[in-house]
């Protein structure tokens, strides 16, 4: 049996042991492409199936618009979708260069 070397400091030794590690792991549920298929339509049947449960309870409402059907899964989807666009052109201004902590 051979002896591991003491281990180094630097980052290609840390990268190296990452790797070796992650080999060593069993494959997750997520790694097969049918899986992530079907969670992905189970995640859409259960919007659906929420989006028409709108119409089976009553709402306690401040402003009139909350009573429309679906508001508020389509106010989330919207907000949710405004937010991703608005974040990728906050990446422009925010964004450094790749080696800014090393300057």
């Amino acid at each position: 049996m051979t002896e591991t070397p003491p281990p180094e400091h630097g980052l290609d030794h840390a990268s190296d042991h990452a790797s070796e590690a992650r080999a060593d792991e069993r494959p997750s549920w997520f790694d097969d492409k049918r899986n992530a298929h079907k969670l992905f339509w189970a995640v859409v049947v259960l919007c659906a199936v929420l989006f028409l449960a709108d119409a089976f309870y009553h709402k306690h409402v401040v402003f009139d618009f909350e009573n429309w059907f679906g508001f508020f899964g389509l106010f989330g989807f919207s907000v949710s979708f405004a937010l991703v666009l608005v974040s990728r052109e906050l990446r422009k201004i925010l964004m450094r260069d790749e080696d800014y902590y090393d300057r």
